[in-house]
C-alpha cells in the first residue's frame, strides 16, 4: 500500500517538470506574456495537488477494502447460534395468552472461553409463566452468567435449557431473542429524544411510552420536561441532563415498553434512593404485568416482593424458595446474607 503515495509523488513531480517545461518554452517563443505564465503555473499547482490527493484517497480505499475483506470473512464464519430453524410458538400445554412460555434448566454447566473454572455447575430449575424470580448470591456466584445463558449470549457447555420442552438451540436465534426484554447493569442511554430512548426506535407510540415512563416512576419528570417525549437527552440544544436514578428508570421503561414475555433486570434499582426503590418494588407486579420477570439484586429486602428466590454460591444453585421459607433455614446462605444486611438497620442498645 505504501507504493501508492510514492507513485503519486513521482507522477506529480514528472507532471510538474513537463508542464513547467511546456510553459517555459511557450513563453520563450512569445506565445504568451508574463501574466499568463503566472496564471498557468498556479493552475498547474492546483491540478498537481488534486492529482496527489486523489492518489492518496485511492491508497486509503485500497487499505479499507482489505479491512472489509477481513470483516466479510469473519461474518461468513458459521455461527452455532444461527443453526436453529424452529419458529417460536406456543406448545400444547400453553393457553391462549402470548406470555405462556416456560423455561427449564437441566443440569446446566458453563465455563467462559479460556477459563478452567466453572462459572455455573449443575444448575437445574424451572421458570414458569408469570413467575417473579429474584436471583441473589455473593459476587461471582454466577447470577449474571445465568442471565447471559438464558438470553443466549452464550450456550451451556453441559446440560440444556428448554423453552416449552424444546432445547433453545433448536429455535431460530432471532425469534428466540425477541422473547426477552433485558436491562443489564451497563445499559446506555443515547443522545436522542426521550421517547426514542424508551422505544429504541424512531417509531414512537407516544401514549404507550408515557404509560411505561409513569409505571417506572418517571411520570412527574416527564411532565416537567419542556418538550415532553421530544426533549433531547444530554447536551443537545434544549436537552436535559438526567441523574443516574432517572436514567435507570428510563431503562426500566424501555424494558417494559418492549412487549416481550420475559423481562430480565440486572440490579434494576442500584442507582435509586431508598424511597424510589421501595416505590418500584411495591409496584413491581404493576410494572411488569403478567410477564415472567427475573431480576438480580444484592439488596435482599427487594426479594420479599418476589414469589420465588434462587440463591447462588460458587456457580451452584444452593437454595430456592419463597422469602419466608428461606429465612426459616437459619443455616442457609440466604438467611445468613439477610442477617448480615439487616444488622445495619437495627438500632443498637
Amino acid at each position: 500500500m505504501a507504493a501508492y503515495p510514492a507513485l503519486g509523488r513521482l507522477a506529480v513531480g514528472l507532471s510538474y517538470v513537463l508542464s513547467y517545461g511546456f510553459v517555459a518554452l511557450k513563453a520563450l517563443f512569445g506565445a504568451f506574456g508574463v501574466g499568463s505564465v503566472v496564471q498557468y503555473v498556479g493552475a498547474l499547482q492546483q491540478f498537481g495537488a488534486g492529482i496527489q490527493e486523489m492518489l492518496f484517497v485511492l491508497a486509503d480505499n485500497a487499505v479499507y477494502c482489505r479491512h472489509l475483506e477481513s470483516l466479510y470473512a469473519f461474518l461468513d464464519l458459521p455461527n452455532r447460534k444461527y443453526q436453529g430453524t424452529l419458529p417460536v410458538e406456543k406448545r400444547a400445554f400453553c393457553q391462549d395468552g402470548d406470555m405462556e412460555y416456560e423455561i427449564e434448566l437441566r443440569n446446566v454447566s458453563f465455563r467462559y472461553p479460556g477459563s478452567e473454572t466453572w462459572a455455573l455447575r449443575g444448575v437445574s430449575a424451572r421458570l414458569c409463566a408469570g413467575d417473579k424470580v429474584a436471583i441473589v448470591g455473593p459476587n461471582g456466584s454466577g447470577k449474571t452468567t445465568l442471565i447471559k445463558l438464558l438470553c443466549r449470549l452464550y450456550d451451556p457447555d453441559e446440560g440444556e435449557i428448554l423453552l416449552n420442552g424444546i432445547d433453545i438451540r433448536k429455535y431460530d436465534y432471532e425469534e428466540y431473542l425477541r422473547l426477552f426484554s433485558v436491562v443489564f447493569q451497563d445499559f446506555r442511554l443515547l443522545a436522542f429524544p426521550l421517547g426514542e430512548n424508551v422505544t429504541a426506535s424512531q417509531d414512537v407510540d407516544a401514549q404507550r411510552a408515557r404509560e411505561c415512563l409513569a409505571r417506572a416512576g418517571l411520570g412527574g419528570r416527564l411532565a416537567a420536561m419542556p418538550d415532553g417525549l421530544e426533549t433531547p437527552l444530554y447536551k443537545e440544544a434544549g436537552g436535559v441532563e438526567v441523574s443516574g436514578g432517572e436514567a435507570q428508570k428510563i431503562a426500566l421503561a424501555r424494558a417494559v415498553y418492549r412487549h416481550a414475555p420475559f423481562i430480565v433486570l440486572d440490579e434494576p434499582t442500584a442507582a435509586l434512593d431508598p424511597v424510589a426503590e421501595f416505590e418500584v418494588y411495591s409496584r413491581f407486579d404493576e410494572i411488569v404485568g403478567e410477564r415472567t420477570a427475573v431480576y438480580i439484586s444484592h439488596r435482599l429486602a427487594s426479594c420479599r416482593f418476589c414469589r420465588a428466590i434462587w440463591v447462588f454460591d460458587g456457580g451452584r444453585l444452593v437454595q430456592q424458595g419463597a422469602h419466608e421459607a428461606l429465612l426459616g433455614e437459619e443455616e442457609g446462605l440466604y438467611a445468613r446474607l439477610w442477617r448480615a444486611q439487616a444488622q445495619y438497620y437495627r438500632r443498637e442498645g
